[in-house]
């Protein structure tokens, strides 16, 4: 049997865009716009901007390299790539995959890196793309919580392979060089989660990309990696989740143990990339289901906010204690306020829905002029843990003045819309974007249509603010 990484290796070094199904060609344009709304919103930010002058003042004057999106500016792979990455999450409008992961933060930046490096066409962009996250998806699925609860954080501890795989495969490099890439992604995967909760601020998916561009540098320049390195006695599963068997320390769903060799199983038959879900609020990805799906239960039964004495919402246990109930520094449970699931909850049946532009980060600007619906009702709102409840998928039920209450069970899958939903809803960034409405729509139109483009980087051109 062929080690992991070289499986995963045979597998994008052979796959080409017409082995892809339509939905996973529609998922990737709508996670790369998605993604550029998000790097178009975070480069009016503190973190943004501060992240665009550290690569410029390190490294001004490169002569080969690549674009750092919106300011223009050329910088090495990798400079670029970090910037482009820490935008995209200063901006808050992620992708993300069961809970703790943002794969398009370091994925997207990633490719578009090696597009244009390489002057690769939209169908070979949105092909390596898919690569990346069925590769990085696949690898984390199962082990999200167990790593999160060894101290590593998992987004940028499996944000590291994405990238890599997906520039990989557009600079079409050999079944070889691919698996070394994949194996030097284990020697450089990173995160941890002490930081933040000591004051700090997190080293993130930045940081995951700006060393994926190494791994793909190494590889490219011949350097043999290793073959077990993912599942070996002391590899990648072994330092990151405490053992090569697959036993887990805690899981979404209950399990005790996961399957190493199930990580490869059905390749391109399987696309756990459909599982990318959009984060369209600026807050913690497990709150936006809090506003949307109770919206939508208070416009079914036209229920007022006037109208309600208290809201419980039953939850997957793992979304009340973030980052990992090893070391919890939210309880979702126990507190309502401001920034709180309770006060999403109340914003979307207050005010059924909650501003796009509002706020970024996991508070979603919370307690910036809140309204006094909100604040009153988060009190009454009551937050259930439940080991069996889906993740991003809980069951609200309002109850009203007059005694009666009303229900409605969501199932995870709301945000996963395609592409036409994308940008519907992405359009709502348009008055916060530091480009005029008429461009971001090329973007719109340009991302619809990428595999009939003959360079995908055409659209790092259209971040860039005109003279």
């Amino acid at each position: 049997m062929p080690s992991l990484s070289r499986q995963l290796a045979q597998w994008v070094a052979n796959l080409r865009y017409e082995d892809l199904p339509p939905a996973v060609i529609d998922r990737a344009k709508g996670v790369t716009l998605h993604s550029l709304a998000s790097v178009l919103l975070g480069s009016k930010s503190a973190g943004g901007k501060q992240a665009v002058q550290l690569i410029t003042d390190e490294e001004a004057g490169v002569r080969k390299g690549a674009t750092i999106m919106v300011d223009g500016t050329r910088a090495t792979k990798g400079g670029a790539a970090y910037a482009n990455s820490e935008m995209a999450m200063a901006g808050g409008k992620l992708d993300s995959f069961r809970m703790l992961t943002h794969p398009g933060t370091s994925i997207v930046p990633g490719a578009f890196v090696a597009a244009e490096v390489a002057g690769a066409a939209g169908k070979d962009f949105l092909t390596g793309l898919a690569a990346g996250y069925e590769v990085m998806e696949r690898m984390a699925a199962d082990f999200i919580p167990t790593v999160m609860s060894r101290g590593f954080h998992a987004g940028p501890v499996f944000g590291i392979f994405g990238p890599a795989v997906a520039a990989a495969k557009i600079l079409r490099l050999t079944e070889d060089q691919v698996n070394s890439t994949i194996a030097l992604c284990a020697s450089l995967a990173a995160g941890n989660l002490e930081g933040p909760r000591g004051g700090g601020k997190a080293l993130r998916e930045g940081g995951a990309v700006r060393n994926a561009m190494l791994a793909v540098a190494l590889a490219q320049q011949g350097h043999v990696a290793g073959e077990t390195v993912l599942e070996g006695d002391a590899g990648f599963y072994h330092a990151y989740t405490g053992n090569n068997q697959g036993r887990l320390t805690y899981s979404f769903v209950g399990d005790t143990r996961a399957s190493l060799e199930k990580i490869a199983a059905n390749l391109g038959k399987d696309w756990m990339f459909l599982e990318t879900l959009y984060r369209i609020y600026s807050t913690a990805g497990y709150n936006i289901a809090h506003i949307d799906v109770t919206a939508k239960l208070c416009e079914e039964h036209d229920i007022r906010y006037e109208n309600v004495d208290r809201v419980e919402a039953v939850v997957n246990w793992l979304e009340t204690q973030y980052p990992s109930p090893a070391f919890p520094s939210r309880r979702e449970d126990l507190n309502a306020k401001p920034g709180s699931t309770a006060y999403f909850t109340a914003w979307g049946v207050a005010k059924r829905g909650f501003p796009v532009l509002r706020g970024q980060g996991s508070d979603g600007g919370a307690g910036k002029d809140d309204p006094p619906e909100v604040l009153d009702l988060m009190k009454r709102v009551t937050i259930i843990p439940s080991h069996r409840m889906t993740l991003f998928g809980p069951r609200f039920t309002i109850y009203t003045r007059d005694g009666k209450s009303y229900t409605k069970q969501s199932t995870g899958r709301e945000f996963m819309w395609d592409f036409n939903e994308e940008a519907r809803r992405i359009r709502d960034v348009i008055p916060g974007l530091p480009i005029p409405a008429a461009q971001f729509e090329s973007i719109i139109a340009t991302c619809r249509d990428l595999d009939r483009h003959e360079r995908a980087d055409a659209l790092i051109k259209l971040t860039l603010k005109q003279a």
